[in-house]
């Protein structure tokens, strides 16, 4: 068999893995996600294990198990859309480079945090974790709170990594924490403060971000429910959940529920 055919065969058999419908898919996905989940907890824990035996093999050993995986979708990824056009490759590409090179670049570490940003706005989440829960309510619920606890940790650990020690109750990532909760939500102790002109544009950054973030989230929880369905005219996406024809041109539309 020649090699291209060998090949385009692997790739088939990669694609179904991550995108079929089969219970050899589900679990396959399911190991994936649950790798995904592990990388995650390994990156909020990072700061507090950097200094310990463990982290250089636990770091490596995550390095070659996210290497496997964006190889693998880099394979099943269609031609009609290539790897290089999705945004979670390229922080998936970006996380990798912070593991494989962790005492270079651990400066950017906080950054990847923004890996559960990219899953749970993944496909893949949805299709395996997510099924009974996309195109619901609760999909854009999900995604609102991802999104800000991203957030949470992306500017945590900016302020561990850039403001530590300068305040005499900023001594750990704990207390980082602590400073972005208490702004976020513009409590505002005021016993742990950021020193300079830096120091102020990072709290008011978070504290507008935060607020915004926090409206989105209530509007995900409390505004009516739409089911998603293009029109077939006009493509509008989002309809009530009984309607019959589009809001917006009056097209008779045919929205399967479950009694369908």
């Amino acid at each position: 068999m020649p090699a291209t055919d060998r090949t385009e065969r692997f790739r088939r058999r990669l694609r179904a893995l991550y995108y079929g419908e089969t219970r050899r898919s589900a679990r396959f996905r399911l190991a994936v996600l649950s790798i995904d989940i592990v990388v995650i907890g390994f990156f909020i824990a990072a700061p507090v294990i950097r200094e310990t035996r463990y982290f250089l093999p636990v770091d490596y050993a995550l390095a070659a198990l996210l290497a496997l995986d964006i190889g693998a979708r880099m394979l099943a990824f269609s031609p009609e859309r290539p790897w290089w056009r999705r945004p979670s490759m390229w922080i998936d590409l970006f996380v990798l480079s912070t593991l494989l090179a962790p005492q270079w670049l651990f400066n950017l570490g906080f950054l990847r945090v923004l890996k559960l940003w990219s899953l749970v706005h993944s496909d893949l989440f949805w299709r395996t974790l997510g099924r009974r829960l996309d195109d619901t309510r609760w999909e854009d619920v999900v995604k609102s709170v991802a999104t800000l606890l991203t957030f949470v940790f992306v500017v945590t650990g900016f302020v561990y990594t850039i403001f530590l020690g300068s305040h005499p109750q900023l001594t750990g990532y704990v207390d980082a924490l602590y400073f972005t909760i208490a702004t976020l939500t513009t409590t505002g102790f005021g016993d742990i403060t950021l020193p300079g002109a830096l120091g102020k544009l990072v709290s008011i950054v978070t504290m507008v971000a935060g607020i915004s973030l926090f409206v989105r989230l209530a509007q995900a929880i409390v505004r009516p429910h739409k089911v998603v369905y293009p029109c077939p005219t006009c493509g509008l996406l989002r309809h009530d959940p009984d309607a019959v024809h589009c809001k917006a041109c009056g097209t008779l539309l045919a929205i399967p529920n479950d009694e369908s």
